[in-house]
């Protein structure tokens, strides 16, 4: 019964809150990219819609051998619904789940496949304000 008391405390202790989970935002996290030396650019309505109404901003990145738009949403569920949209509006040709990538409230739509050092870099960068 001790083990079953402890076990439910344990699991409530883990539920509760969410104070440990990072919000990124798009400032922090150009200007982390910016100290690489990677510019981020803003993102225009003809570029890329979804990208553009993200509610919590969003930006061109590119890299020597891609380029990647991350788009926040302030909250994780926010950022499901651009990843949703990215899906909605992808042609049928278009493999999108091999270019997307969401991390908490960023979402990632990489132009080619991306490499891992290029992922790594992108979500290395990714920082709270």
């Amino acid at each position: 019964m001790k083990r079953l008391v402890v076990l439910a405390l344990v699991v409530f202790a883990c539920s509760c809150g969410g104070s440990g989970t990072t919000v990124y935002t798009r400032a922090a996290s150009a200007k982390c990219l910016a100290g690489q030396g990677i510019r981020a650019k803003a993102v225009s309505q003809s570029v890329d819609f979804v990208a553009w109404s993200a509610e919590g901003g969003s930006f061109r990145a590119t890299l020597p051998d891609n380029f990647v738009t991350v788009s926040f949403g302030p909250t994780a569920a926010k950022a499901d619904a651009i990843a949703d949209a990215y899906r909605r509006f992808a042609a049928k040709n278009v493999g999108v789940s091999d270019v997307l990538r969401q991390q908490g409230n960023a979402v990632m739509l990489w132009h080619v496949h991306p490499s891992d050092t290029d992922v790594s870099t992108i979500t290395g960068c990714l920082k709270g304000s």
